[in-house]
């Protein structure tokens, strides 16, 4: 797809040549066997951009298919990362519940003997025991806080730091799962970026607003220059990567959305508003 547009031009060449050739040479050949090898010429360069339209045609099915089977994956992940998660806090709160009564009559004792900053000492612990196991919900589009809650807590099993503010609005303008795969390939990126990086300058900050339209910007610091193309779009000569921002860039051509990428004091940003 990429080196073998050369391919498509040689049938054009060739019957332009071919034709050239029999209109310079009309006075040597017989009509009959001109116009059969003009026809044939013509029928010939037809059928060869008509099975090249078949081709290209399947292309774009295979990856039609291939990105609707990449969305699926990806809501089906993320819901299940989020429901085992939800399942995780409910059995944690379900134990606590059970030593609550123990807990209060050993409050209930520190307090009858006068050891009062003990007992708020033990309280406090087990508060802050209990927001631990609480479930953090992002924002109410299910698919949306799945995929936030996901790539949060891989950043954060792996020392980074993720500072977060969103406040998504429950109806989207566009595809829910769209836009997830969105996020999920610039938070993936600025997963693979901080990796780079010694652990104490890994940070992710990511701000989402739902007024006065949806806007969504991801940052984190980066090692080295980034390239741009005549686009704006980050490159890389690795092979293999930047299809995350491809489908970005697809995804913002589909919609009318606008993103941008920028490199700043460090911080490489992606915006996008839709």
């Amino acid at each position: 797809m990429d080196h073998s547009w050369g391919i498509l031009c040689i049938i054009p060449i060739v019957s332009f040549i071919t034709l050239m050739y029999v209109v310079n040479h009309s006075e040597q050949i017989d009509p009959i066997t001109s116009s059969i090898l003009t026809c044939c010429v013509l029928v010939v360069c037809g059928c060869s951009y008509y099975l090249m339209y078949l081709f290209f045609e399947r292309v774009q099915k295979e990856n039609r298919a291939h990105y609707e089977n990449q969305l699926s994956a990806l809501q089906l992940s993320a819901l299940k990362g989020r429901m085992e998660a939800v399942r995780a806090a409910e059995s944690s709160i379900r134990m606590e519940r059970h030593d609550l009564r123990h807990r209060i009559q050993a409050v209930m004792e520190m307090v009858t003997r006068g050891e009062e900053k003990t007992a708020l000492d033990f309280l406090d612990a087990t508060r802050r025991r209990l927001d631990e196991q609480k479930v953090i919900r992002w924002c109410r589009p299910p698919v949306l806080d799945a995929v936030f809650a996901t790539y949060f807590d891989q950043a954060k099993n792996q020392g980074i730091p993720v500072e977060a503010k969103i406040s998504a609005p429950e109806i989207l303008p566009v595809d829910e799962g769209e836009l997830a795969i969105v996020i999920a390939n610039a938070l993936e990126n600025a997963i693979h970026a901080n990796l780079k990086l010694p652990e104490e300058q890994r940070e992710i900050r990511c701000k989402m607003v739902g007024t006065p339209s949806v806007m969504l910007e991801i940052s984190n610091p980066c090692a080295g220059e980034a390239f741009f193309d005549g686009d704006g779009l980050p490159i890389t000569r690795q092979a293999g990567h930047g299809l995350g921002v491809q489908s970005i860039a697809a995804f913002c051509r589909k919609n009318g959305a606008i993103c941008q990428f920028d490199l700043t004091d460090g911080w490489f940003r992606l915006r996008l508003i839709l």
